[in-house]
């Protein structure tokens, strides 16, 4: 019995050893083909592309509007689009035109399939304009409308054996000609937000400048040498680790002038300036958007935040909801106001301050965030810090210095016997320098500067005695 376990047992162990044996050699030969296959694959892959080459020695580069899918608009692409108007106007025999700088004048592009050629060095490149349709799903749902656009494409075909010079040295010429080109042909331009995603642009005229705003004259100077810092800061941002952007709070009563400074802030650093409507955004995602497509050298503009959205006392707001939990009471026009609210903007206070100073607020350089509002004490303390409001400035009511400004640019005339009448009046009532300038305006050929100046005089006293007539009433109501 243990003879015949024995011989069982040496029979089971060589019949395992032989089905290993069996295995390996399988294995092997199968390993042994796939190497062939792989070894033949990347022969006949590198004969297959000698003899494209042989046949088409041509390769080709493209050069997409957009990086990023929809995110945001290629730099590369305006400055190839830039670089070609030159040989549009010589060779294409399809356009595009557009207004220019000079109002006189058409800047042209190449129209869809349209081909032009170029020399650089003694190559000769072909550049192809086109667009096309995009998928219906390409992974941006959250676009919106904008991701269904046409997306146009520059391609650059050129011969093989041209490679190094083109890529090295043909293209960076191309881009820094075309950053050239857009300089001398920018025209500054106002944007606004048509749709919850979307810029659209008017060119940007407004005449206002510091050399004709109404302030004090060392206020203006300080806020000047503010901008001036900042416009020269790349350095500094760069070595401290910030982003280079900085925020501006204007805060004042109506017809204070703060929409007059940001058109003064604009011309004086030749920045564009994007005026977003925060009531026209739908979503968080929605404003990230408008964010990724501004431009350096800019300056983006909220007015009246404190009425655009219900942002000001979002905190307070939550706790007065838990205080009416508790009492259990919920007044009637709180529920209508809420529902109304619910079908409107969806942006929220995180999503405006990760707008204002989070991650999303580095993509870009060089732009100044304007905040106004009527009523800064209505703002949530988080909205306004120093690091998101960098400087506030006080838009306040016209002082005498502003005066003798507005009676210089308005009338022409540095002094007057009414002056020392006028600069006691303003001590003692609140005239808006719209107002003032107003009053000083000519508005007949008859009108000159002392009757000018007399009406502002009347208008100021009627004013006092509006303003002294309320406070003997509310005495009486005391």
């Amino acid at each position: 019995m243990e003879a015949s376990s024995s011989v069982w047992s040496g029979l089971n162990s060589g019949v395992v050893l032989s089905l290993i044996a069996v295995l390996w050699t399988v294995v092997w030969q199968n390993l042994q083909h796939l190497q062939l296959q792989q070894t033949f694959g990347r022969h006949m892959s590198r004969h297959a592309r000698r003899l494209a080459a042989m046949v088409d020695p041509y390769l080709s580069l493209t050069i997409a509007e957009y990086d990023g899918g929809r995110m945001r608009r290629s730099d590369a692409y305006e400055e190839v689009k830039a670089y070609l108007r030159g040989a549009c106007s010589r060779d294409a025999r399809h356009l595009r035109a557009e207004g220019g700088k000079d109002a006189n004048k058409l800047v042209l592009s190449m129209a869809d399939r349209e081909e032009v050629a170029d020399d650089f060095q003694g190559a000769r490149v072909w550049w192809l304009a086109y667009s096309k349709s995009p998928p219906r799903n390409d992974g941006f749902p959250w676009w919106g409308a904008a991701a269904q656009e046409d997306r146009r494409f520059y391609q650059l075909f050129f011969l093989e054996r041209h490679r190094e010079l083109v890529l090295g040295a043909y293209l960076p010429r191309v881009r820094q000609m075309g950053r050239d080109a857009m300089l001398q042909n920018r025209q500054r331009k106002l944007f606004t937000n048509i749709s919850t995603s979307q810029w659209s642009h008017v060119v940007f005229e407004h005449p206002k400048t510091f050399a004709t705003l109404a302030m004090d004259p060392a206020k203006k100077k300080e806020i000047m040498d503010d901008l001036d810092m900042f416009k020269a800061g790349k350095e500094y941002h760069a070595r401290v680790g910030k982003a280079w952007k900085r925020g501006y709070l204007l805060y004042g009563p109506p017809g204070t002038g703060k929409s007059a400074m940001i058109a003064a802030m604009a011309n004086y650093l030749d920045y564009d300036i994007y005026d977003i409507e925060l009531t026209s955004v739908h979503s968080n995602s929605d404003l990230r958007k408008l964010f990724i497509e501004t431009k350096s050298k800019s300056i983006i503009v909220i007015e009246d935040i404190d009425c655009s959205l219900d942002l000001s006392g979002s905190r307070k707001n939550k706790e007065e909801t838990a205080e009416d939990k508790k009492d259990g009471s919920t007044p009637a026009g709180d529920k209508a106001e809420k529902k109304k609210a619910d079908t409107s903007s969806k942006v929220t206070l995180s999503g405006l301050l990760n707008f204002i100073d989070g991650l999303w607020s580095a993509c870009g350089a060089e732009r100044l965030i304007v905040f106004t509002t009527n009523h800064v004490e209505k703002l949530d303390p988080a909205l306004v810090r120093r690091g998101r409001m960098d400087k506030h400035i006080e838009m306040s009511y016209c002082g005498f210095e502003a005066f003798k400004f507005l009676a210089n640019t308005y009338l022409g005339v540095v002094s007057h016997e009414l002056f020392d009448d006028i600069r006691e009046l303003l001590q003692e009532v609140n005239m808006t320098p719209a107002d003032v300038a107003e009053n000083l305006t000519r508005k007949s050929v008859d009108d000159d500067a002392h009757s000018c100046l007399a009406s502002l005089v009347r208008e100021l006293q009627e004013a006092k005695k509006m303003a002294n007539g309320e406070n003997g009433q509310d005495e009486q109501d005391g």
